[in-house]
This record gives structure tokens, C-alpha cells and sequence, in this order.
């Protein structure tokens, strides 16, 4: 394979050995020395879990409200170590620092350093450390949850040597270390470590970093398996991967067996973690939801390999109608013919494979859950359903917990069952088959463990949910209506991955240890899932075409297509241009170069283009892709057609066209998160963030990019923030306003809130009203007024 087509092709595809000459002396090929330790080596005498054989077990996560500082130690030294043993599986700095092939994430070097930045980052926030190396605390803060599956976009960058990372690391874990030996609330006697404690932080930090061992494991299978060697110190395969030579076609009942259905009967379902457990929970498990499920049918087992061979050589995979939209462009963006951990292993149409686990090409357990992404699990549905002539459904979450054994958990919130009954917390270092496992008393295998279970449920909150304010954007931004809630662990889920109260999310097109499981609901209409749309929260009001008409005529629109009154505020119109002139006025007014101009929360783009009659770049990003679609659509063409409504479903097609003294080229659009905005974007000259605050799930998580050593505004550099400081908790958590609330008698104004948030790094120069008119039809608007901050960034530089 070459090195082009390695770079964009899945190497797992098919048998095609990969040259992998690492360089000569290269220190990080085979089995690591002393030095590549940062924390406790995997040996008995040195790090907590290393088992008679020399292999590192995950620990259970310490009981909260009695865990003696010994405890402690023990679970820091075992997660540290294991983040160790796996990242020891990549053999050479091109397996660190090559991005992977569909270049939809970092290279491996920034998730071996990100759990330790996020230790140092959230420990400095609780006031319990100091930052070690700012540069790379900001470098390895943010990782990628890529806004679509053809979103290439991401730049590269120059990462720090990896030596350099190895004495960050070494440094981290000994302040980490230092707090768990000395803070008292650890002491003996200790009351019960909860949300308001400081000490949370710590425990967000080890859950934190055991969430990434799962997806690192994940990201590493998807290296070339030349690029890899299996860690003596990790777990084991399942068993059953040698037990005998397996056939690369399957035939049912000797190399899987055949998965019927169970009923279930009806009852309520009632999710939600409570308050004071005493073990560490994410924001998104606590609250409350109570459901009543309805009678139901319920595959015994997961989906086998086995049992999806027939899909795949039935050419599912290559019927349209059995995809949705999205699934479809996925499938043909990635040509996708099976599942993305199968590797051909015969000539093509006969459907002969084997299978790519963490570390090797074995030959295929038909046994064995199937792992696939949402999209290919939705197809996989409608294939049976056309094949079968019934109504299937993956899981709901509300039909999980009624699938579950009654009885309370373990005080960690792992299932209260023998370790032999679930492939949770590496006990093994693969799936096993599908009935491998002792079945619950409803005689259905794998509630917990194996792999994960795809739901048909959008990632939601629950009632009274609550950000926590150390890390307000974990749940929040992923509240949209494109991430699919999955549930109960995989055999690398440990902590709180492992634990009943787990409630995880992904987005369709992304790989996880995770499969399938279906369900026939027992009468018509029976679906307890929760879809965001459904309930009317803030998911399509920026997707939807009222809104992107809206948007084009406030980024476009002529005075008599904008405002066909004489009455009427125009003092209000062109406000993207408004805002665009007074940030390249702030910035001629301080000397500050033209070079480089950005806009977060560009909309359509009006704004941008205005910028680009100053400044020679200009980058304008937003998390809709209708948006930027529509914006990049006028920087290659010019002009765009759209529909201005006047009444009712009555109006007429209008064009928005950008002005041909505006040089288009130098502008470019990117689809981004604002809370978690790429690392490559750093040091603009200016920078715009027009009526965007009052709409972030975590408006702290933007404002804390903008400066800092690799902050969107460079040193000198100036910046514009407008807002009608709108806070409503349909876009944002009440915790996380920053402003327009009471706390206690004290009235907090937004205000105050932004000066609070950035004044560290930047200087506030002017502020005024700034209104602005948004036409819904031809006799209604929306008059608003936003408040209009500008800021230049302090140079701290010699």
C-alpha cells in the first residue's frame, strides 16, 4: 500500500502488508525501557493490579464515601499505567504522529498527552495545582468530535518531540501524586468526596482518562496493524480466539449460534444516577427520567459476526433503500462494503474474512458481537425488517433498564454479578462470543459488557440535569440531536465506563466498541425513545429553513428585500457588515496588522466577506452545515438563490450575491463547534463573535480559547463580542449564564460575567448599542439590541 493510500484508505480493508521501516535507534519501537515509564512500571511490585501472570487488571473505581488514601494511590497508579501499557503498544514515532487514515481525529501523540494536561488543567481550576507548561495544556486541551464524516479539514500541525511529552508527563504524575499523598480531605475519617468538594476534579480527571484508554483503544485498531505490537502486559484475547482454526465463511450453529427473541413484559423504567452515590458521576447521569415501557421482544444475544455475514453477502451494504440519508452518503464517501474491523481474506464476492482486534488480524470468530457504527446498525435493522416482514428497533434506553437485574449496585455502580458474568473492565482483552457470558434473569446475555449497544435514542439530559462547573461543555454540546446515546460498556469500559449509571454518546458515523441488538415492540407505537426533535428543544431551530431564510436576508438582503417600509429601523440593517467594519476600524485604530481575521458563529457569512475588503485571510466557521454550505456556495460562485416568505407559504426567490470588489478567495469556511474550536486556529489578528454567547452550552469553554499561549487573538490582537445576552436554558444551562441571574440577593449581569472571564488576558476598550432587525415575514420582525464589547488582547511579550 502507498503511502497516499494509506493516508485517506482504511488499512484494515483487506491482507496488504504496509512497509513500516522505523527509523534506525527510534526508542519507541519494541518493548519500552525504564525511561518510558512516567509513573509506575506494569510489574507486581510496582503498580497496583499486575496479576500473577504479569498482566495489568483495571482496579474498581474507590468507594467515595469512605476510600482511604491508599485507595486512591492504588486507582491514580493503575490508570496511569494502563494509559501506559497501551500507548507502549505503537512502534515508532510515525505511529504517534501520523493522522489517521479518514483524518477525522488527532494523531496518536495528543491523546497520550491529553489525559495528562487534564489532570493539570482541572486540578489548577480547583485551586489544588499550577500549570506545568501553559503552551501544552492549551495544545492538548481540545480534542475533535468531528462535526460530519467528510469533514477533512483539519490542518496539520507540529507537534512537540515526543521526549518533550514523556517529561510532561513525568512531571504531571508527580503533582497529581502529591495531592492524593497530601490533601486532607484523604485523611482518615474523611467525610463522603462530592460534587462541591475540590477533590472532585481529581476523580473527574482518573474517569476522564479512563474514558480515553477506551477510545485510544479504538483509535489504535485503526492503525495499521504493522504500526502495532501487543503490550506482554495487556490482557489477553478471549479465549475462544484459539480454541480452533475458524472458517472464513460461517455456517450457523457451529461457528455461531442462532439468536432468537425473549419477551419482556412490560413496566416501568426509571434512569438516573442518585445525587449521593458514592462514586464519581458524569454531569449527564444525574437528574431523573421515568418512563412506562410496554410489552416488548428482545434479542437473547448481540448481533453475531456470524449472524451479519448474511447482510454483508446479501449486499446490504450496497442497497440504498436500506439506509437513511446521512448513512448512505456516509457509506459511499467511505465506499464501505463491511464492517471496518473486517478484513478480507479471499478474492472479491466471496465474502471470505477474518477479523482486526486491538493488535493482530485473527481469523474470524463468527461468535463474536459484531462492531459497527450507528449508521450500519440502522441498515442492518431494515434489512430484517424487509426480510422478516416486522417492526424492529434498536434498544431505548428506557427498554435497557428494564432488561436489567433489579437488585442496587456495588457502591462503585458496577452490576452486582460475578466478574465471570460480563466482558467489563478488560477481563479480557476482547469480546467474547455472544452467549459466552452467563444471561440475566430474562435470559438475555451481555447487558453489560462485550461491546457497547447502539440506541435509538439522541444523547439527552435528564430532568434536572446540572452542568458542573469545572467542566460545563462535557454533556452540553453534544445535546443536539447528533449523537446516539449507547449503553452498557464494552470490554474496555472500566471506572465509571463500567458502572450501571454510564451514559455515552457518539456520533453516527464514529467507531466504538459497540453493536447491535434488536427489539420488536409487542403493539404499534410502543417506542419509548427520547429524539431530541421531539421535544421541541433547540436541536433544528438553527437547521431549519425559516432560520436560514432569516439568516439570508440579515447577511444579504437588500433594504426593500430586508425592511419594505418606509417606518421602519434601517439603522438596524446590515448588521454583519456593521460589526465586520467596526472590528477592521479597532483593529487600523491599535496598529494591529490586517494579515488575518476570523469569524466564530459566521452564519451564511456576511460578515466574512465584509472582512475580507481588509484583511488578506479570513476564516469564518459555524456548527451548521447548512450555513456553511450556503457561505461557501457564494465564495465559489458569488451569489446564491434562497427564498424570501412574506406570508404564509407565499414569497419569491431572491438572490444574495457578494460584491465583486470583494477578492472571495481570501476567504475560507470551516464547520466547527464554538466550545471546541480546532487547535489549528490560533493567532488572528481579529477576531468576531457576533450574537453567538447566549447560544453555546458553555460559553466559558469559547472565552477561555480566545487568549492564553495558543488563544484565537494573538498578543495586541483585538476582538469584538456582540450579545443580546438572551440566556435561555434551551441553549444553555442556567450554571452556565453568564449573567442575567440572582444569586442569592446579588444580581449578575452578562456583563460582569465576560469581564470576569477574559479580562485576565484582554482590555476592554469601548462598548455600545448595536441593534439589529431580523425579518421573519413581510410584516413581522424581530428588532433586537445587542450589546456591543471591544477588546484588545494585552501584550505580555519582552
Amino acid at each position: 500500500m502507498t503511502e497516499n493510500e494509506l493516508s485517506t484508505r482504511n488499512p484494515n480493508l483487506e491482507l496488504r502488508p504496509i512497509a513500516h521501516e522505523p527509523e534506525p535507534g527510534d526508542p519507541f519501537v519494541g518493548p519500552r525501557p525504564d525511561s518510558w515509564w512516567t509513573g509506575p512500571a506494569p510489574s507486581r511490585d510496582a503498580c497496583p493490579g499486575v496479576d500473577a501472570n504479569g498482566v495489568l487488571r483495571s482496579l474498581r473505581t474507590p468507594d467515595l464515601a469512605r476510600c482511604e488514601r491508599s485507595d486512591v494511590l492504588a486507582y491514580f497508579d493503575n490508570t496511569w499505567c494502563l494509559t501506559e501499557v497501551l500507548f507502549s503498544s505503537l512502534q515508532g514515532r510515525r505511529a504517534f504522529l501520523a493522522l489517521p487514515w479518514h483524518r477525522l481525529r488527532h494523531p496518536m501523540v495528543f491523546y497520550y498527552c491529553h489525559p495528562a494536561t487534564f489532570y493539570v488543567n482541572k486540578l489548577r481550576l480547583a485551586g489544588l495545582v499550577e500549570s506545568i507548561d501553559p503552551g501544552l495544556e492549551t495544545l492538548f486541551q481540545t480534542g475533535v468530535d468531528e462535526m460530519s464524516w467528510d469533514d477533512l479539514s483539519h490542518s496539520e500541525l507540529d507537534w512537540p518531540p515526543l521526549e518533550h511529552v514523556l517529561e510532561y508527563r513525568r512531571e504531571a504524575y508527580r503533582r497529581v501524586r502529591r495531592v492524593i499523598e497530601e490533601h486532607p480531605d484523604l485523611r482518615e475519617g474523611h467525610g463522603p468526596i462530592t460534587r462541591e468538594s475540590p477533590l472532585w476534579a481529581l476523580f473527574m480527571a482518573l474517569e476522564h482518562e479512563r474514558i480515553h484508554l477506551e477510545l485510544s483503544s479504538v483509535l489504535i485498531r485503526e492503525l495499521p496493524v504493522e504500526w502495532v505490537a501487543r503490550p506482554a502486559e495487556w490482557p489477553p484475547l478471549h479465549p475462544s480466539a484459539a480454541e480452533r482454526p475458524h472458517a472464513t465463511q460461517p455456517e450457523v450453529e457451529r461457528d455461531f449460534p442462532v439468536n432468537t427473541f425473549v419477551e419482556i413484559g412490560s413496566g416501568q423504567a426509571d434512569v438516573g444516577k442518585p445525587e449521593r452515590w458514592p462514586s464519581y458521576g458524569w454531569d449527564n447521569e444525574y437528574g431523573a427520567r421515568g418512563a412506562h415501557v410496554s410489552p416488548f421482544r428482545v434479542q437473547r444475544m448481540l448481533v453475531s459476526n456470524g449472524e451479519f455475514h448474511a447482510f454483508v453477502r446479501d449486499e446490504g451494504y450496497l442497497d440504498r433503500t436500506l439506509w437513511s440519508r446521512d448513512g448512505w452518503g456516509w457509506r459511499q464517501f467511505r465506499n464501505a462494503k463491511w464492517p471496518t474491523f473486517w478484513v478480507s481474506a479471499g478474492p472479491a464476492g466471496l465474502h471470505e474474512y477474518r477479523l482486526r482486534t486491538l493488535f493482530e488480524i485473527v481469523d474470524m470468530p463468527w461468535s463474536w458481537p459484531v462492531e459497527v457504527n450507528y449508521h450500519e446498525a440502522q441498515a442492518y435493522r431494515a434489512w430484517r425488517e424487509r426480510r422478516e416482514g416486522r417492526r424492529y428497533r434498536l434498544l431505548s434506553e428506557a427498554k435497557h433498564h428494564r432488561l436489567r437485574r433489579a437488585p442496587a449496585p456495588t457502591p462503585d455502580g458496577h452490576p452486582e454479578r460475578a466478574a465471570r458474568d460480563y466482558d467489563l473492565a478488560l477481563a479480557h482483552g476482547s469480546p467474547g462470543p455472544v452467549n459466552a457470558f452467563a444471561a440475566s434473569e430474562h435470559g438475555v446475555h451481555d447487558v453489560f459488557g462485550n461491546v457497547w449497544q447502539w440506541c435509538e435514542d439522541h444523547f439527552h439530559p435528564l430532568d434536572g440535569f446540572r452542568v458542573h462547573p469545572l467542566y460545563d461543555d462535557f454533556s452540553t454540546p453534544c445535546f443536539d440531536g447528533k449523537h446516539q446515546l449507547i449503553l452498557g460498556g464494552s470490554f474496555v469500559s472500566t471506572g465509571a465506563e463500567a458502572s450501571v449509571w454510564a451514559r455515552f454518546h457518539f456520533r453516527p458515523h464514529f467507531f466504538q466498541h459497540a453493536g447491535i441488538r434488536l427489539v420488536e415492540a409487542a403493539q404499534e407505537g410502543a417506542d419509548d425513545a427520547v429524539r431530541l426533535e421531539d421535544l421541541r428543544t433547540s436541536v433544528d431551530t438553527y437547521e431549519g429553513d425559516a432560520a436560514f431564510e432569516q439568516y439570508m436576508l440579515l447577511h444579504y438582503g437588500r433594504p426593500e428585500d430586508a425592511l419594505p417600509f418606509e417606518g421602519g429601523p434601517r439603522q438596524a440593517l446590515e448588521f454583519p457588515q456593521r460589526c465586520a467594519r467596526a472590528l477592521t476600524e479597532l483593529a487600523t485604530a491599535h496598529g494591529v496588522g490586517l494579515a488575518r481575521a476570523l469569524d466564530v458563529g459566521c452564519a451564511v457569512g456576511g460578515a466574512s466577506f465584509e472582512l475580507a475588503r481588509s484583511f488578506g485571510e479570513v476564516v469564518g466557521v459555524d456548527r451548521s452545515e447548512r450555513f456553511v454550505a450556503a457561505a461557501q456556495a457564494l465564495a465559489d460562485e458569488g451569489r446564491l438563490a434562497h427564498f424570501r416568505r412574506d406570508e404564509g407559504e407565499l414569497g419569491s426567490e431572491v438572490v444574495a450575491t457578494i460584491d465583486p470588489s470583494v477578492d472571495r478567495e481570501r476567504v475560507r469556511f470551516r464547520v466547527a463547534d464554538a466550545c471546541a474550536l480546532p487547535v489549528d486556529l490560533l493567532g488572528f489578528d481579529a477576531v468576531l463573535a457576533a450574537n453567538l454567547l447566549d447560544r453555546l452550552p458553555s460559553p466559558r469553554a469559547f472565552l477561555e480559547r480566545l487568549g492564553g499561549p495558543r488563544g484565537l487573538v494573538r498578543p495586541g490582537g483585538v476582538l469584538i463580542l456582540t450579545s443580546p445576552y438572551t440566556w435561555s436554558e434551551q441553549f444553555t444551562p442556567r450554571d452556565a449564564w453568564l449573567g442575567g441571574m440572582r444569586s442569592g440577593e446579588q444580581e449578575r449581569w452578562s456583563i460582569d460575567g465576560l469581564r470576569a472571564a477574559i479580562e485576565g488576558d484582554f482590555e476592554l476598550i469601548q462598548q455600545r448599542d448595536e441593534p439589529l432587525l431580523i425579518r421573519e415575514h413581510r410584516r413581522k420582525y424581530q428588532y433586537v439590541v445587542a450589546h456591543l464589547t471591544a477588546w484588545r488582547r494585552r501584550d505580555t511579550s519582552p
